[in-house]
């Protein structure tokens, strides 16, 4: 899993603490700490799950600070239990407890992206079906939380509108309620290495969609596995196939059993639980 470089992810960072900060900083640290105080601390899971945003969290530190030090024990990706450290982070009191909380938001969030993704990869093992994203995400957090989704084992699906041709329902509703006609039109206007998804919602649909020359993949929302089964028969191989809609942990080793290829899950970026984790003293530096 490639890192995501600092030049994408300081600029989210240094908005976080510009907001946390106001116009005064922090004026309890400013208060108590002693003129030069170090402190060492430790970034310590409080419950099971999967780590991924430690280089947000080292921003955090090291944009009030740069001589903070940042050691990671537990790298993105990494399974952690409740009271394991994650990272010590050593470093004057100013630049630790004010870059603390924007440290924690990303980080928590992003683990908590990162232990739900493992939890349906783990329930669909032994399926060749991969646990994919969507674009609910976070306006100007996509690339973060697309990362997370990386880091707990999952896959992820276009990030931009410009990535790949999507025809849903609204776009067959502007063709007329033509599925043949809306697949024309892309093919059309597609580049030679833009590929061409279809959603749909019916198996007449698919047929009709076969019928017109196929799609280089098909979406099919919310259909039932019994469809799903019966889908993945009718493409026979000649497209990729995405079972989508209001997936959760216990329906998805049924859906994946039915052969798709891709089970897209919207709720792993839009409305999943941050992870607890917190920032604990351990001694004067």
């Amino acid at each position: 899993m490639t890192p995501l470089p600092d030049l994408m992810l300081e600029p989210l960072v240094r908005a976080g603490l510009l907001e946390d900060l106001g116009c005064g900083g922090d004026l309890t640290t400013d208060a108590l700490a002693l003129p030069g105080q170090m402190l060492r601390t430790a970034l310590v899971a409080r419950q099971p799950g999967v780590v991924a945003g430690l280089a947000m969290a080292r921003l955090a530190f090291t944009l009030m600070d740069p001589t903070v030090r940042f050691e990671i024990e537990r790298p993105d990706g990494s399974v952690v239990a409740p009271g394991e450290r994650i990272a010590r982070v050593t470093g004057p009191a100013p630049a630790i407890l004010g870059g603390e909380r924007v440290a924690l938001n990303f980080l928590s969030h992003l683990c908590g992206i990162a232990t739900a993704t493992a939890g349906i990869v783990r329930a669909v093992a032994g399926t060749k079906a991969r646990v994919c994203c969507t674009r609910k995400t976070l306006p100007g957090m996509r690339a973060i939380q697309k990362y997370a989704v990386r880091a707990g084992g999952g896959a992820n699906h276009r990030f931009r509108l410009d990535d790949a041709i999507l025809i849903k329902d609204n776009h067959i509703a502007l063709a007329g309620g033509d599925v043949a006609h809306a697949l024309a039109a892309a093919r059309a206007r597609a580049g030679h290495l833009v590929s061409i998804e279809l959603e749909v919602d019916t198996l007449d649909q698919l047929a009709q969609a076969l019928r017109a020359g196929g799609a280089d993949a098909f979406l099919l929302d919310n259909m039932t596995p019994d469809q799903l089964r019966e889908a993945v028969a009718m493409v026979n191989g000649r497209a990729v196939t995405e079972a989508s809609g209001g997936i959760t942990p216990d329906s998805a080793p049924e859906i994946a059993a039915t052969g798709v290829d891709i089970l897209s899950i919207g709720w792993l970026t839009h409305t999943v639980r941050a992870l607890d984790i917190g920032l604990d003293y351990e001694a004067a530096a």
